[in-house]
């Protein structure tokens, strides 16, 4: 048995997000493309004679239940053998709360270390289990590749994900906007707008892959977050703006934000970009992996 791992965690891009009205059981339908770009965070995971799952991050402070811990604590339900006590380093290089994924994504990475350290690998039902108890993001992140990479169509509520080939010429320009939208949040600026009737027009769920196909410049994806959310928050409208003054070939937020991307049509292009926002914005170059 190891007694460290060392993993990364990698952040998602929302290429289009539409959330349908809310069901019955409290939740939202979403229908969206995920795919990973390289941002990620760094965990290593050092096993313990104490039970249970102790994580730090120097970066921020976390609640004592957060998306590792829980993901621990499902693993442990469903696998037959005895989990060891482990203590998580966690090094942010994804920013919280930004619509990245990054806790969902830390939740993946953990398993699949857990997994490596009690030499078991597990169905992706029992994937799907851990996922429905940690997040539902969680669900795109399980079904990764092994060094936590991918892209899928993902559907229902986060939980039905169809992985698809992803692109890898696709160059980001990530900005973070100073403001903080809960998830909670987003999703009542939602109800409101649906109650007053503001339904945006987007793709059929079966024609979301035909559009990610094209040269981004065509792509007719939405984001029903994005207008709620940027009217409440200046600042995110502010950065969609800037990149589209940049001649980015297609601008919007991911999930519910308030991560801003601009997609362009090289690394040249993305770089002279960062350079020209870097005065005035946070901002980092990416690319889909």
């Amino acid at each position: 048995m190891e007694h460290e791992i060392s993993g990364w965690a990698y952040a998602k891009i929302n290429f289009g997000l539409r959330v349908l009205p809310g069901r019955a059981d409290g939740f939202h339908g979403i229908e969206s493309i995920f795919q990973t770009v390289d941002l990620f965070d760094e965990l290593t995971l050092t096993v313990t004679a104490e039970e249970g799952c102790f994580v730090h991050c120097s970066d921020m402070e976390l609640p004592e239940n957060n998306t590792l811990t829980k993901a621990y604590n499902a693993f442990c339900k469903v696998v037959d053998c005895e989990v060891p006590g482990v203590k998580v380093e966690l090094k942010k290089g994804i920013p919280s709360g930004g619509g990245l994924g990054g806790g969902s994504s830390d939740a993946a990475a953990l398993v699949r270390m857990l997994e490596k350290l009690c030499n078991v690998r597990l169905s992706d039902s029992d994937l799907d289990n851990i996922a429905a108890e940690t997040g539902s993001d969680v669900f795109f992140f399980m079904h990764c590749d092994e060094q936590g990479r991918g892209c899928a169509l993902v559907s229902g509520r986060g939980e039905v994900v169809k992985k698809i080939h992803g692109r890898e010429d696709l160059f980001l320009v990530l900005i973070f906007p100073k403001v903080s939208s809960s998830t909670k949040e987003a999703y009542a600026l939602v109800d409101e707008a649906f109650a007053g009737g503001k339904v945006l027009v987007s793709p059929e769920f079966d024609e979301l892959e035909l559009v990610y196909r094209k040269p981004p410049e065509n792509w007719t994806f939405i984001n029903t977050f994005t207008p709620v959310i940027s009217k409440k928050y200046e600042e995110i409208g502010r950065a969609i703006e800037a990149l589209k003054a940049l001649n980015c070939n297609y601008a919007q937020m991911s999930g519910s934000g308030s991560t801003v991307f601009g997609v362009f049509a090289s690394r040249q292009l993305a770089e002279s970009a960062v350079e020209k926002l870097a005065d005035s914005w946070n901002c980092k170059l990416a690319r889909t992996v």
